[in-house]
Parts: structure tokens; sequence; C-alpha cells
């Protein structure tokens, strides 16, 4: 059974969830998630069935505390779009053939 989360790891998850309402977009969805230490930003796209699988960021406590964590926080999760939109591909030259 996963314990429960201490006062400072739910500091850390609604720092992050407050960051996340910030942002809005028509193909993504996210949410944030408790994951000791610190917290997993899940990813997923909103059209059921055209790729199912999420993108995962884990946040580490050091890098939620830190000053300019919304600026890092903003480049992070449009990298991680980024990859994830990459990862969709279904043929590429980086795919080996089979």
């Amino acid at each position: 059974m996963p314990e429960a989360p201490s006062a400072k790891q739910l500091e850390y998850l609604a720092k992050v969830m407050v960051e996340l309402a910030r942002y809005e977009h028509p193909m993504f969805e996210w949410e944030a998630r408790h994951a000791s230490p610190g917290v997993d930003v899940v990813i997923w796209l909103k059209v059921p069935s055209v790729y199912d699988d999420a993108y995962r960021l884990h946040l580490k406590p050091r890098e939620i505390e830190a000053n300019g964590f919304k600026w890092d926080f903003q480049r992070q999760l449009y990298n991680c779009l980024h990859d994830y939109v990459v990862e969709m591909f279904t043929r590429s030259p980086h795919i080996a053939e089979i």
C-alpha cells in the first residue's frame, strides 16, 4: 500500500497544479500526480484511440523549490509536448523498419 504524502509533498503537488492550471491546449490534457519524491505531470492526447500512450514528466523537489520554477516548468512542458508529438510518429527514419 502506498504511503500517504507528507505535508511537503502535498505542497509540491499543489504548486505544480497551480502552474498547470495556467495552461490549456486544444489537443492535450494534463494532470499532476503525487510521485514520491516529487510530482509527475501526465500528458495525454484529448482525441481517444489516435494515440493512447501518456507522456510523463517527473519533477524533483529541488526543481519545484527553485526560484525560477515557473519559467523552468514552462520550458519543460513545451519540451515534453514536442517530444510527445515526435513519439507519435508511426513511420520515420528513427524507427527501425520491420
